[in-house]
């Protein structure tokens, strides 16, 4: 005897249809440059598996590197935004959802279960995740007021701070550091940068490269304070008192962290996957678990957190092909970090961790060649400051990339 299956009304086949489309569905948790980076690379693949963006703010695409020199080019936050998410999702042919949070992912029943309950099913995960500012411990009564510039919503903040602001104490004197103390400049704001370091940019650059760009951003009108830290930030009638470990103070308007990021790895190590510094991921960029994937500053690529653009765009490219069905490992080629200091251009080259080799130095006029070399002679990375940046392009060829 045959089973007779009554038929589907037009209603349920397509919410049959749409279901099995959702589980179909490459799922981008985060909206930032790496997210965007991914979708709009794996849409030049693919154009028709279903895509959807999970956001925790509003979704619209800006650039984050943009955030630290932006008052040099007067923008608010608003006209930081390049594209609304709703143009983004025009033009990806995908679904944006904004202001909503991941509660949980459930790998071994691909889905993921949103804040309130809603249920996303996927076919592959993406970890876009970013990374949190580092916050150090500080007694005081200011201490909850000491700002930090990680998005676009911190962007608006700080600049709604500034207005009328003529002093800033600025914690760290790395990349991040540097570039906001640059950039205050343009606001005819004087800033201190403090760091426990004995000098500006110490993990990327040489002594004589760091004491360089300490002489050129200090002639611009920026102090350093270094082998020091905050031992507690007063709030005052005009602003902030900030007093060291050396025991002397600083008075502010505004106190603005820099001192650092952590990738974000609480949902990942919620679900079980491998963590360590970052969401720990291979050259696929896959994770411990199949069908889950994780790049940008979440994500430990053998074994290094890069917080950098070029890395992330490798990332996408391999990322995208992978999901497009051709597994592709990411490769690092040579990538120079150009620094966003005018008062001090400079370009920096870092060696593959681990590198064995020697700077060799040479001051030139107005500039500093800074190279790092193997015993043969052979260049590993390299710091070009002032008039020695016009090398970049020469010396890049010669770098060998960390992944190849």
């Amino acid at each position: 005897m045959t089973d007779l299956v009554a038929p589907q009304t037009p209603a349920a086949e397509a919410e049959t249809a749409a279901k099995a489309d959702t589980a179909a569905a490459v799922v981008i948790i985060g909206s930032g440059l790496a997210g965007y980076t991914l979708a709009r690379e794996f849409r030049k693949l693919d154009k028709l598996t279903p895509l959807t963006i999970l956001s925790r703010d509003h979704g619209d695409f800006y650039s984050k590197p943009m955030l630290s020199n932006a008052l040099a080019s007067n923008k608010t936050a608003a006209t930081l935004v390049m594209k609304p998410a709703e143009k983004m999702a025009a033009e990806l042919n995908a679904s944006v959802r904004g202001q909503v949070q991941v509660e949980r992912i459930d790998t071994a029943e691909k889905r993921i279960t949103l804040v309130g309950g809603e249920v996303v099913p996927y076919r592959d995960v993406v970890l876009a995740l970013g990374a949190d500012t580092l916050h150090i411990a500080m007694a005081g009564s200011g201490a909850d007021a000491v700002l930090s510039v990680n998005d676009l919503d911190d962007y608006a903040r700080f600049a709604q701070q500034l207005e009328g602001a003529k002093s800033v104490v600025i914690l760290g004197a790395g990349l991040i550091g540097c570039e906001f103390a640059n950039d205050l400049l343009h606001r005819g704001i004087r800033s201190t940068v403090v760091d426990l370091a004995d000098r500006p940019l110490s993990r990327l650059l040489p002594a004589p490269a760091s004491a360089f760009l300490r002489e050129k951003l200090e002639a611009a009108g920026v102090q350093f304070r270094f082998n020091l830290a905050v031992h507690q930030v007063v709030k005052t009638p005009d602003g902030f008192d900030v007093e060291l470990t050396d025991n002397s103070h600083l008075q502010a308007d505004l106190v603005l962290s820099a001192i650092g990021l952590r990738p974000r790895t609480a949902i990942a190590e919620a679900a079980g996957l491998a963590v360590n510094r970052g969401v720990v991921v291979n050259r696929l960029l896959t994770t411990s678990s199949a069908h889950v994937h994780a790049l940008g500053d979440c994500a430990e690529v053998a074994g290094h957190v890069l917080p950098y653009v070029m890395p992330l765009m490798q990332q996408a490219r391999a990322l995208a092909a992978t999901l497009a069905g051709t597994s592709t490992a990411v490769v690092y080629p040579a990538m120079p970090v150009m620094v966003k200091t005018p008062a001090c251009p400079t370009v920096v080259c870092a060696a593959a961790p681990h590198a064995v080799g020697t700077w060799r130095v040479n001051t030139i006029p107005d500039g500093c060649d800074a190279r790092f070399e193997d015993a043969q002679g052979g260049l590993l990375g390299f710091a070009l400051l002032g008039s020695a940046t016009v090398q970049k392009q020469l010396l890049t060829a010669q770098v060998a990339g960390w992944l190849s």
